[in-house]
Parts: C-alpha cells; sequence; structure tokens
C-alpha cells in the first residue's frame, strides 16, 4: 500500500525506531471484529451458538474476531441483534467510558451506532441514551441499529452539537465524543480514506474537534465523565485537542482509563476514586491491555496528565488505530437543574384499550404514564427525560406500536426489545430452518406448531425476530418491510 509521503514523514518522526514496523503493518489484512449485545446474551451463551470460529478480542469484554472468508451480516443472528460488526479497536472507547445503569448517556458523534449500541448495553435499559449525529441519513442507519439491538430507553437526534448545548446545559453523567477525524488509523481497513487524508489533512478536522469538544463540556455535570477519541494517529488533532479542552475549560481533567497506569505511570499520583474504579475494572472485567501505549505529552508541550491518555497502534494490537482520553469534570463545577418532561394527561387518555389490553400480554413493566402519542403511535419515553421541543429528533423512546381502527399494532422496534420469556405467544425457529430466511424476507411461512391467535413473536433459537398475526391456521408476515433481507 502507498501512504502519502507527507503522512509517512509525520509517522516517522512520531514512531522514530518503531516505524519500520508500523509501515510493515500494511502487509497484513484487516481483521474483522464482531461485538456480542449484552442485552440480549453474554459470551458463553454466544461462543456456545456461534456460527463462526472466533476468538476473542483480548482488550474487549464482549469483543471477537471472526473468520476473513465469513459474512455475519448474512446470519439470522445479525437480524436478532446479537452482535454489531465492528473493528476491535473502534470497540475500545464505549468499552472504556465507565457507564452505570440509570446514567444519563450522551453520544454526541454517534451514526452509524457502534458505540451507541454498547453504552446502551451498559445501561441495560435504565436511564436515558442520546445518540446524536449531525447528518439526518446517517442518523437515520444509527436508528435502525439501535432499534436492531433491542433498546428500551433511546433517543436519537440529529443536530448541532451547539443546537443540544441549549437543552442539555450539565445534564449529563457521561458523554462520548468520537470525533470526526483525518481517519489515519483506518488506512489499511479502507484505503479510500488517504484521499481525504490529502484533501482536508489534519488542520481541518483539529478545528471541528476543539469546537465538538468544548460543547461536549458544557452538557456535563460535574462530577461526569467525557470520553474522547479518534481514528487518527496526529498529535494535533489527540493530545492537542485534549490539551485545548483543559486551558480553555479547567473544570476538566485527565483521569486514567485503564488499570495499567497503577503499574506504568507510578510518578502520577492518582486520587483513591480513580483507584479504586480502576481496581473493580480490573477484578470485573478480566481483559488484557497488552500493547496499548500511553499519551505524549511532550509531542504537544502538554501537561504530565496526558500520559494516562492512551494510543493504539495497529503494529501491537490486532487491530487498527485510536486514541482514546477519558477525563472528568470536577465536582466544584457548577450545576444546572433540569425539570423532566411530562406526559400531558390527554396524551395518556389517548391510549386505546386494545393498546392496553395488548401491553397486559408483556411481561414487561410499562408505565403509561410515560407513554407519549404521536399520529396513533406510542413511544414509551425513557425516565428523567427533559422537554426535547425545539431539535429534531428521530426517536424519542421506544417505539411500541400503532393505534388503528379497532386493533393495535406492536412494533418492530417493541420486537426487538423483548426478550421470548417476555411474551407469551412464541413461534422459535432454528438458525439452520430455511423458513427463517422466508421470514426475513417478508415471504409466508407456514407455522408448524400450535399457537394462539393474535400476534406472534417470531424468534431463531430463542431470540426475537419480529412480529406475525395469527388467525385460525393463517399467517400474516409482519417483519418490517424496510429491514427484511435482501
Amino acid at each position: 500500500m502507498r501512504l502519502p509521503e507527507e503522512f509517512k514523514k509525520r509517522m516517522q518522526e512520531m514512531l522514530s525506531d518503531e516505524y519500520e514496523a508500523y509501515e510493515k503493518c500494511y502487509e497484513e489484512k484487516h481483521r474483522g471484529g464482531l461485538r456480542i449485545n449484552t442485552l440480549k446474551l453474554n459470551n458463553e451463551e454466544f461462543e456456545k451458538i456461534s456460527p463462526y470460529e472466533i476468538k476473542r478480542v483480548p482488550f474487549i469484554p464482549n469483543g471477537y474476531y471472526y473468520p476473513e472468508k465469513e459474512q455475519p451480516a448474512r446470519h439470522p443472528y445479525y437480524f436478532g441483534g446479537l452482535y454489531y460488526i465492528q473493528e476491535p479497536s473502534a470497540m475500545t472507547p464505549a468499552s472504556l467510558l465507565p457507564v452505570e445503569p440509570g446514567d444519563k448517556v450522551l453520544d454526541l458523534c454517534a451514526a452509524p451506532g457502534g458505540k451507541s449500541t454498547e453504552l446502551a448495553a451498559k445501561l441495560q435499559g435504565e436511564g436515558v441514551l442520546v445518540a446524536n449525529d449531525i447528518s439526518n441519513s446517517r442518523a437515520k442507519a444509527l436508528l435502525k441499529n439501535i432499534e436492531l439491538f433491542g433498546v428500551r430507553n433511546p433517543v436519537v437526534v440529529s443536530e448541532a452539537p451547539a443546537k443540544l448545548v441549549n437543552t442539555f446545559t450539565g445534564y449529563f453523567d457521561k458523554i462520548l465524543v468520537d470525533a470526526p477525524c483525518s481517519g489515519e488509523g483506518m488506512f489499511r481497513k479502507s484505503p479510500a480514506i488517504m484521499k481525504n487524508w490529502e484533501q482536508y489533512g489534519v488542520d481541518y478536522y483539529n478545528k471541528l474537534q476543539k469546537e465538538i469538544i468544548l460543547l461536549a463540556a458544557k452538557m456535563l455535570k460535574p462530577g461526569g465523565y467525557l470520553l474522547y477519541s479518534t481514528c487518527t494517529f496526529s498529535k494535533e488533532e489527540n493530545e492537542g485537542t485534549v490539551k485545548f479542552l483543559l486551558e480553555e475549560e479547567p473544570e476538566m481533567e485527565i483521569v486514567p482509563a485503564i488499570w495499567n497506569s497503577l503499574e506504568n505511570q507510578p510518578e502520577y499520583p492518582l486520587r483513591e476514586e480513580d483507584r479504586v474504579r480502576l481496581e473493580n475494572m480490573k477484578e470485573r472485567n478480566h481483559v488484557s491491555y497488552e500493547g496499548f501505549d500511553f499519551g505524549k505529552p511532550e509531542w504537544v508541550e502538554g501537561p504530565k496528565e496526558l500520559v494516562h491518555t492512551l494510543r493504539l497502534w495497529p503494529q501491537r494490537i490486532e487491530g487498527e488505530g485510536h486514541y482514546v482520553a477519558l477525563l472528568r469534570k470536577k465536582e466544584t463545577a457548577s450545576s444546572s437543574h433540569h425539570e423532566p418532561y411530562r406526559v400531558p394527561a390527554k396524551e395518556t387518555k389517548q391510549i386505546s384499550e386494545e393498546a392496553k389490553e395488548f401491553f397486559q400480554k408483556l411481561r414487561l413493566p410499562i408505565d403509561l404514564n410515560r407513554i407519549t402519542v404521536k399520529e396513533d403511535r406510542l413511544y414509551l419515553l425513557p425516565e428523567d427525560l427533559v422537554d426535547l421541543k425545539g431539535l429534531r429528533i428521530l426517536r424519542s423512546g421506544l417505539l411500541l406500536g400503532e393505534m388503528k381502527k379497532n386493533r393495535f399494532e406492536p412494533s418492530q422496534a417493541l420486537a426487538c426489545a423483548l426478550k421470548a420469556s417476555e411474551y407469551d405467544n412464541i413461534y422459535n425457529l432454528s438458525s439452520k430452518d430455511e423458513d427463517v430466511i422466508r421470514y426475513l424476507k417478508c415471504e409466508s411461512i407456514e407455522i408448524k406448531k400450535e399457537c394462539k391467535d393474535g400476534w406472534i413473536l417470531v424468534c431463531v433459537d430463542g431470540y426475537p425476530l419480529g412480529f406475525g398475526k395469527y388467525n385460525k391456521g393463517s399467517f400474516k408476515n409482519k417483519y418490517l418491510p424496510g429491514w427484511r433481507w435482501m
């Protein structure tokens, strides 16, 4: 692969004796990865049913490499939302943001959803996930992935970050900024990015990054965490951007993201809170960060704390390039008060009896006071959500379904958000059954076991795919046509 000469010169200056090993890694093939959806299953359960020979990604608790010959997007498990196909090093940012169930979380540059879906899995349906992308077309792909993953507490937005600040100042516990960048770490995976690098260079993206990270910091509450990441090697876009943030926002501070900081950087004193967090993380995650490199303060004449940021180099790990910096807003920072949005009583009264009857069949607690009605569609809002008026919203909460004359039609998003144990009219197919593909192609299938009349939740190996309508031996396929297997 022929690298741009200016890029080679920059990398030689940064890597010095290690540059030869870096350039040689381009002779190796890109490794594909998938990250399992822990909203639906755990590692052991996936390893038992995996249709591929998989190998654990050592630095990601729920990440796996799969063989190059395989096409995991062409398997029913993909349509069941059991995993997300993602480059292994790109799994790192969401993995290292310390999200806990109940947090209010923002993924600021979220499309197509690889990081949002992992943040949602960490929330386990509690709290709220706001996933934003300024591009409306990319935000639509983001919405599909969030719904496919079975996320119950999403808000999908398509706005410029500056527009979000008016609504969310000081609101979020955790924020992920996977910033637009020059993409140097993806040259091996996607060589076409080199043309973009030659056209725009580093400075164009660095300006954007500085604008975005300052806005993100304003939306973080005191004591909250912000994780900044890029898929580039540029010192200006990485350590340089973090240095800029610290200078502009003295309320922000760098904190170590991995426990290797305890061993490799002993000269930098850690707060007891950070030591406990890292030790708990080590005990819980059972991963190895061998091969990870630390930030280089000397490259940008920055503060020594930059040594606790992380660099992933493709010659050191089995993955591409990434940069990760974990920051916290000091507890002493000024805070804002947000009144939670309350669904108008008139909307709750609009919920049809047919919809209420369907909800009673679910082993899923649905608070009718959190359901909002828009054009006969019902949405279950996350708790503690603020008023989103004025924002361009693609989805606010979990789409439950649509009220129609004398009936209620549950949504594809609800099917994905359910577990088989939460609905009593199940039709389960083996992943090897040809009817699975027929169902996913929106074709008719024959129901070969006794089912109750009404809505059937069609599953593959016990994991929901979508709904169908059954009546006296006749089955009508209700899989979402826009998602069908092509």
